[in-house]
């Protein structure tokens, strides 16, 4: 990842595939956070952003819950940057991605998927929050992986070590364009005998080639076809480039596996998937196919996010807001999550599993629901 000056003299942008993800304007500071080490060296990489001193990541009101957000959704994600305390830290178990859910180190994206859940729970906008307590973070995680011990048997998350995803709440892959949490996390998994990292992403950042993870981080190269990436992923890295992408990864010392996520029923949806499998198929090598395993995870939409995206990217609600194919669920929060309706998501799920089995004879399918 490089970084280069434009005016006016001193702010840092990154460059990134042609597109600028961050051009960071305005800093939304913890004091604590400020103090900290790693806090101080995000500070110093974006020396000319405005600083606004804020009591908690969590209550910003000009970014959480003015609905005005929604016009500037993707201009908050460019130009803001939120720097936090992480206060309360746990790994809660998971079972599907990983065993454990690890502390997040950030939250929010850059990116701006059409389908992210993170926004919802925020309200209206999502830029990068990152916590500077990087290194009680690690602490917790090298102790609760202590007092794991050995994995007592396999299962579907891995045979071996006890797999912690590290990216729920953000993209690894973009965080690490902004602080060094993420190499710290990658070089934490390298030395501990019994664990490993995992996240998933969309982002292709080859900064992360050179950090030797010696098989104990997991990238997830997150696909979709094409036609449904550049609808509904956006500002992200194109699908031929992250597949391109896993060779190279794999031959760095990486395990990766790929999400086929999240799957959209719509009009000659499985025939995309079959030249998307074709695609993967043609680009792999030996080393990336003897190690390939995959989750399949079938879209799950939110009311409230539907309205939101109405306000600023209604082309993608013409094929994830379905009635006709969806049905609805309360959610924990109130709202109304909407997914395939029962009987008719099995089938697709069959269609899809068994078309993977026929051109990646070779990939596991970890789950898929």
């Amino acid at each position: 990842m490089t970084w280069e000056v434009t005016p006016p003299p001193g702010r840092y942008t990154q460059v990134n595939e042609g597109h600028r993800l961050l051009d960071i304007r305005r800093i939304y500071v913890e004091p604590a956070a400020a103090e900290l080490p790693r806090g101080k060296e995000i500070l110093q990489r974006f020396p000319d952003a405005e600083r606004v001193e804020i009591e908690s990541h969590h209550r910003i009101p000009e970014l959480y819950g003015d609905e005005a957000n929604v016009a500037r959704w993707v201009r908050i994600k460019t130009e803001a940057l939120v720097l936090g305390v992480k206060k309360s830290l746990t790994a809660r178990p998971n079972g599907r991605s990983s065993d454990f859910i690890a502390p997040s180190t950030a939250n929010g994206c850059a990116m701006a998927c059409a389908y992210c859940y993170v926004p919802r729970r925020k309200g209206y906008s999502n830029p990068i929050t990152v916590f500077a307590n990087i290194d009680k973070i690690t602490g917790y995680l090298a102790r609760h992986a202590g007092r794991q011990g050995v994995k007592p048997e396999p299962n579907q998350v891995d045979p071996h070590a006890w797999v912690y995803d590290i990216g729920e709440n953000s993209d690894c892959s973009v965080d690490a364009t902004v602080s060094g949490n993420v190499r710290d996390l990658v070089g934490l998994f390298r030395d501990l005998p019994n664990a490993k990292a995992s996240f998933a992403t969309k982002h292709v950042n080859r900064d992360l080639l050179g950090w030797d993870p010696r098989g104990r981080t997991r990238v997830r190269f997150s696909l979709m076809p094409a036609a449904d990436a550049k609808l509904l992923d956006i500002r992200t890295s194109p699908v031929a480039d992250r597949i391109a992408a896993i060779d190279d990864f794999v031959e760095a010392g990486y395990e990766v596996h790929v999400n086929f996520s999240p799957v959209v029923v719509r009009d000659g949806w499985l025939e995309d998937w079959a030249e998307l499998l074709g695609h993967l198929d043609d680009a792999l090598g030996p080393a990336a196919r003897a190690q390939l395993a995959a989750e399949v995870i079938f879209l799950t939409h939110n009311d409230r996010l539907h309205e939101v995206n109405l306000g600023w990217h209604p082309k993608a609600e013409e094929v994830l807001w379905r009635p006709d194919l969806q049905q609805p669920k309360r959610s924990q929060t109130g709202g109304w999550n909407v997914r395939y309706r029962t009987g008719h998501k099995g089938r697709y799920v069959t269609a899809l599993t068994d078309l993977i089995a026929d051109r990646l004879p070779y990939c596991t399918v970890r789950y898929a629901f």
